[in-house]
Order: C-alpha cells, then structure tokens, then sequence
C-alpha cells in the first residue's frame, strides 16, 4: 500500500504536490493503491463543478475508463512484473494524484470565484494531464501483459481519446468571466454596478446565500495573505467584488449563530480554551510561540529562537541534545493555527511575524484599485443603512461593518470618511443586546483609527461609551467600551477627560473586579493608559485599584494579564505615593514569587522595574526583606543576561543594592541613610 499523506499538509490550491511510488514498490501494493485512488476520483462524479464542469466530467471518464484496464492487472499478470510495467503504472498513479487534487480544487465550496478566474490554466493543466495519460499508455508493455483483447482496445480507445479531446474554457465560464471583468471596471471607475449583473454571476457559482459569499471571501482573504502569492492583484480585485456582494445583496445573514454575531465563542472556541497553553511555548524561550517551526529532530520551536540557535554553530536539537542531518526549517502551520485561535479566543495579543501582517499590508492600500473602490462604495451604502435603513437592515449593516473594521487599517478609514461613528454611537444605546454589542465592537476598532479619536469625542462619544461600560446589556459590550477608552487615552487631552469624570475610573475597576478575562484586561490596559497623565495616579489609587489588582494577582492564571497588573503596579510604584499603597497591600511576596516562577519574560522585567520602583521609594522597608530572599538572585541574574538593555540595567543596579546592603549589614555600618543613597542616580 501507498500511504496518502497528503492531508497531512496544508496544500494551497491550484499546487499539485504528487509524489511518485519508490522504486522498490512492491507491484501488488502499487496495482493495488492505483485501483483505490481510481476510485477516489471516480467518486467526484457525485459533486458539483460550478466551472469546468465539462473538463472535469470527461477527466472522470478518462479515468474510469483506465481503471477497466488496471482492475485486470492483478488476475493474471504479476508473474510478468518488470521494470517497463513498473515504471508505465507508477507514472499513471503519479499521474492520478495529480487528477485527484485538481478535482478537489474545482469541486470545493469556497473558491468558486477563483477557480472561475483560474479557468485558463485550469483547461491547460487538464490538457496537460490528458497528454501525461496518453503517453503513460503508450509506452505501456501491452505485449508483455497477460490481459484480454478487450483490455487491450480499451488502452488503445484511451490513449487515443486522452490524444484528441480538447480541454478548453467552456462558453459559459468565458461568458461569466467577462461579466466579472466587466464589473471590475465598474468598481474601479467609482460607478455602482447593478445588483441584477452581480446577482448574475453568484447564480452561476451556485453562491445563493451570506455564508456561501463570506466562505469566498476568507479563501481570498487567506490566498492574499500566503507566501509566494504572485496574483495580489487579482485576487485584491475579487475580494473587492465578493465583500461588495456580500454586504450589499443579502438581506439575511444566514448560519450565523448569536454568538458569532455578538462576538461570543463557538464551540470551537470552547474546546480552545482548554488547551494547555505550555504545549504553545517555545522550549527555548519558554514565550508563546508566533512562528513555529520544526526541525529534523521532529520538535517544535519559534523561528527566531532555532535560528539564534543554529547561528551561534550549534547543529543539534536542543531539546534531547540529538545531532541533526538537516538545519532545515519546515513551518508548523497547523499549530500556528491553534495559536491564532487560542490568542484570539483568550484576548492575548498574537504578533504575526511572517512576511504579511494583514493590517500592516493593508494600511494604506488594498492591493487593487477595484478593492479600495468597492470598499469605498460599500462604506457609503453600509452607512446609509445605518442612517434610513430597519432595524434589521440596521443590524445586519453593523455586524457587516464590524467584519469589515477587523480586517483592515484601511477599511477602518473608508469607514470614518464615509460617517460612520456618528450613527454607531447612537446605535450603542439600542435596547437589541445583539446591535449594542457589535456597535460598539466596531467603535473598539474605529478607536484605532488617528483621525476617528477627535470625532468620537466630539460627537459626545465619552458619555455614550461610559454609559455601555457601567450598564452594557451584555459583558461583551462593556469590555469592548473599556477597549475603545484605551485607544482614546493615547491622546493627552483625552487622557485629562477620561481621568476627570468621576465615574470612569470606579467603572473601570468594576469590570475588572466582575469582567471576563478579557473584560479584565481592557479594564488594566485602559487605566495603565490613564497613568501616562501623573494627575490621574491619585485617582485609581484613591479609588482602591492597588489592592484589588493585588488581590487578583494572587488569582491570575494567565500571563498577560500577570504582566498587564505588574505595568500598572510598576508605574503606580515610581511616586511615593503609590509606592507605600503597593506596600500596604502586601505586594512583595507575590511580586517575588512571580519573579521566581513565571515564564514570561516580560512580566519578569515589570517585577524588577517594580522592585527597583519600591526600593526607591520605601528603601528601609523593602531592602532587607529582598536581602532575606535566597531565591531572587536566579531571576535577577538570569534577566542581567537575556533582558533587553533597560531591564538589564535594573536588574544590575537592583542586584549591586543587594549586595552592597548585605556587605554593609555584615559590617554593622546599615542606615537608613544608606538605602537613600543608593538610589540618587538610579533612573
């Protein structure tokens, strides 16, 4: 038997990675593999092909028709295997592998429209392959094989067939392929194509419904954004025309839970969320792997971290020590992908660092002229919807805007340009949980936006973003209010108001104190934004934020929210003030023991700059106490030597403290006095 590993592999379309039977093949197993995936393909018989339906159907035929001659092989002609006969039937299954992917290709539900605008090179790889038949046959053994005459006019049938048939785009797809040419010029020309054309050409596809169009635009979507793509253009134009159809022709938004619409999990997300998130680290760094990759040795690291490795000479595994005969990097797709998820599901940023970061390629341009237009377009209608549309219509358009605003810089802007915030944030105060959530989801993500800032604010956006956060329908909505007040707060002038309204700050705290996980973090996030203003440091703490995220600190499992606490703890820490707050919460212990105990170094680098921070501000209280602690050398140490420069200078300056303090311990000459100077020219 031959082994189909195909699907081990993530296999981009229109790639046909065949792999030809060894040459030690026993003829029993390669006859015997070449039946099965014969039938295989016979089996697409049953499936639809939207385009190249002709082409396909007479591939099939083709193939069944060499799978007559191959069932005969095994009565009566093993005796006869040689190297000829061997070498005929591995170059048809080869050939075969080939077949089967191309039939995946033009048969699945997600590329209609690619395979469509593909149509030339698919008729020629098909006219390829019919030629690779013919010759297979033609230099197949006949005289030297045991079979019937029948068999052998059959072969002959074939070959002549694989010869003469012409595999060329049909009438009907050149015919649909010139309409989408058609309203591509329309798009790009700035003028609103008819929705009886566009309705036209998704007929054809057999696309009828919202799910079936969203399913083409994110095989597009991910087409764009894989490596080696050489078609941006097209492929930015297509997507222009699917998001347009999308958000323009269906009034329904079909297999789409609640959950999806308001930004809820799936089961899917349920399951993810169970993972154990050391599976996700690097064994070299012990962080959340961004690129994984695996070796020869079978193991799984980040990118950056096994190249490091390999530059600094070493050629073994570094995990069992195994020499490798290969440095070769094969990327763990698979993994990133639940990755991505678990990141996604858990609110933990994921930073991509492959060659494109989608809101990075898309932050001025989209790749095509056709695209940015029909996003321009779409932003007009969408927002027209929001302003005159039902509520219904008005529902279906924010969540269609709340797609639109998380996959791009650009679209975000087309959005703003084309006046959406003003209607969002009267949509905010809906009594429908569904369009409160996703309204102000999309303001979350217009926040982003440098010019959306001034026009939120001015629009009264504060209090209607205060008002979602203390009394949201949903917790969803209000930790997408904390989000959105976050992204304000990079703005001084914001900053000062957000800070001054008495009730921000105690909501703030609330959700953190009641939220979800992620409503917890934007909460942290929003109020380390607000420490950037010094005025605003006696607010949180006169509002009791140092104990609570004391308190929870004891509690967090997850590390960025351990980090995010230990950045808010840190800064409070640089003025006296909330130094001693820090203090009286009975933060060291637990700072001290994260130090010693948690993998992210930069959680790590925050207890030091904390550390450093108390020491500074409350010396005689903190310093013989660290002194005392035999396990907070390693941490400091370990840090001096992988922490970037500015925390390896405060992991230097807080271990020489240490030492010069029990130097002077011992000699009996410690003061008060002492722990002061120490720390005049720290910073």
């Amino acid at each position: 038997m031959i082994n189909d590993k195909s699907n081990e592999f993530i296999r981009r379309i229109l790639n046909f990675p065949a792999i030809r039977p060894s040459e030690t093949i026993c003829f029993s197993s390669l006859v015997t593999s070449l039946i099965q995936l014969g039938q295989k393909i016979c089996e697409y018989k049953s499936r639809t092909f939207f385009t190249n339906n002709k082409n396909c159907r007479n591939s099939i035929r083709l193939i069944e028709d060499i799978l007559v001659v191959v069932k005969e092989i095994p009565n009566g002609v093993s005796r006869f295997a040689n190297s000829s006969i061997l070498s005929s039937l591995s170059e048809i299954h080869f050939i075969f592998q080939k077949y089967q992917f191309l039939l995946e290709d033009c048969s699945r539900e997600d590329a209609r429209i690619w395979m469509l605008a593909k149509s030339e090179d698919v008729s020629c790889q098909i006219q390829m392959l019919a030629r690779a038949v013919a010759v297979a046959l033609d230099v197949l053994p006949l005289e030297e094989m045991d079979v019937s005459v029948e068999v052998k006019e059959v072969v002959e049938f074939v070959r002549n067939q694989a010869v003469k048939l012409k595999f060329e785009v049909e009438m009907d797809d050149r015919r649909v392929q010139m309409n989408v040419l058609k309203i591509l010029d329309q798009l790009e020309d700035g003028i609103i194509p008819e929705s009886s054309d566009l309705k036209r050409v998704l007929d054809y596809l057999g696309i009828k419904c919202w799910s079936a169009c969203n399913k083409e635009v994110k095989f597009l979507d991910n087409e764009i954004f894989s490596e080696g793509n050489t078609d941006m253009g097209l492929l930015s134009s297509l997507m222009g025309f699917m998001i347009y159809c999308r958000g323009t022709l269906f009034e329904v938004l079909d297999n789409v839970s609640s959950t999806q619409i308001n930004g809820g999990s799936s089961n899917a997300d349920q399951v993810i969320r169970f993972l154990n998130l050391d599976d996700f680290r690097c064994p070299i760094t012990l962080e959340i792997m961004s690129d994984p990759v695996t070796i020869a040795s079978g193991h799984t690291y980040d990118r950056s971290s096994i190249l490091k490795w390999f530059r600094s000479g070493n050629s073994t595994c570094p995990k069992t020590g195994e020499r490798l005969t290969s440095i070769d990097l094969v990327p763990n797709l698979a993994l990133k992908f639940l990755i991505k998820q678990y990141c996604y599901v858990n609110g933990i940023p994921f930073v991509e660092t492959g060659r494109r970061n989608r809101d990075t390629v898309k932050s001025v341009a989209t790749g095509s002229v056709a695209n940015e237009q029909a996003m321009k377009l779409l932003a007009s209608f969408l927002v027209g919807r929001l302003v005159a549309g039902t509520m219904e219509q008005q529902n279906n358009a924010v969540f269609e805007i709340h797609l639109l605003t998380k996959t791009s810089i650009f679209n975000r802007s087309c959005l703003v340009e084309a006046g959406a915030i003003s209607p969002l944030l009267n949509l905010v105060t809906s009594r429908d949980s569904s369009c409160q959530e996703n309204a102000m989801a999309t303001l979350l993500n217009l926040s982003k936006n440098s010019n959306s800032k001034s026009i939120i604010v001015g629009n009264g956006g504060l209090f209607a973003i205060l008002d979602v956060l203390k009394g949201g329908l949903k917790m969803e909505a209000r930790q997408h209010a904390a989000g959105t007040l976050f992204y304000l707060t990079s703005v001084e002038e914001y900053r000062k108001m957000i800070g001054e309204n008495p009730e921000i700050i105690p909501s703030l705290l609330e959700l953190l104190r009641n939220g979800t996980d992620w409503g917890k973090k934007n909460a942290l996030v929003t109020i380390f934004g607000l420490l950037r203003r010094p005025e605003n440091h006696w607010r949180v703490i006169a509002a009791g934020l140092v104990l609570l995220v004391v308190n929870l600190l004891k509690s967090f499992k997850r590390e960025d929210l351990i980090t995010d606490s230990l950045a808010v703890l840190s800064t409070l820490s640089e003025r006296l003030d909330g130094a001693m707050a820090v203090l009286y919460a009975g933060a060291l212990p637990i700072i001290v023991n994260v130090l010693s105990s948690c993998n992210s170094r930069a959680a790590k680098e925050y207890c030091v700059s904390l550390l450093l921070a108390l020491c500074i501000n409350g010396g005689a209280d903190v310093v013989p106490v660290l002194v005392k602690n035999s396990s907070l050398m390693g941490p400091l140490y370990s840090l001096l030597a992988e922490g970037n420069s500015k925390a390896s200078k405060k992991a230097s300056t807080l271990i020489r403290i240490l030492h010069e303090y029990n130097e002077k311990t011992y000699s009996g000459l410690v003061s008060p006095v002492f722990i002061e100077d120490q720390f005049i020219n720290v910073w």
